[in-house]
């Protein structure tokens, strides 16, 4: 069984990439970026999403990075999983390439990763 800082390093490993992909898009979310003006509308879904899941990506980060609250904490994993998954989702019921579809589920593997090593620190 590793040690304690051994998980505390491993679980920074995996949270870290996972919270700057978040940052970055919702930054790109929040500056309606053409790439994601681009997305947006390529799923079918109206342009003010972005505000909004730009806040859920703000805010879901900073509660993992901070975690002053275990429940929000919680709350922000369980908030990018379904995100995540969603993303995967509507990529594929457009007919998106493979690697869109998958793109959003390579990264849940690094919130799934860091939610387990969270719990077990």
């Amino acid at each position: 069984m590793a040690n304690s800082k051994t998980l505390r390093i491993v679980y920074w490993v995996a949270t870290l990439p996972f919270i700057a992909v978040m940052l970055f898009s919702a930054y790109m979310y929040f500056t309606l970026s053409p790439q994601a003006l681009d997305g947006i509308r390529s799923l079918g879904y109206p342009v003010y999403l972005l505000k909004i899941l730009g806040t859920a990506k703000l805010l879901g980060s900073l509660a993992i990075l901070f975690g002053f609250f275990k429940t929000l904490k919680e709350w922000a994993y369980a908030g990018f999983v379904i995100n995540l998954l969603g993303a995967a989702a509507s990529h594929y019921f457009v007919h998106d390439p493979i690697m869109k579809v998958c793109a959003p589920l390579f990264v849940l593997i690094f919130v799934l990763i860091s939610y387990m090593l969270w719990k077990k620190k």
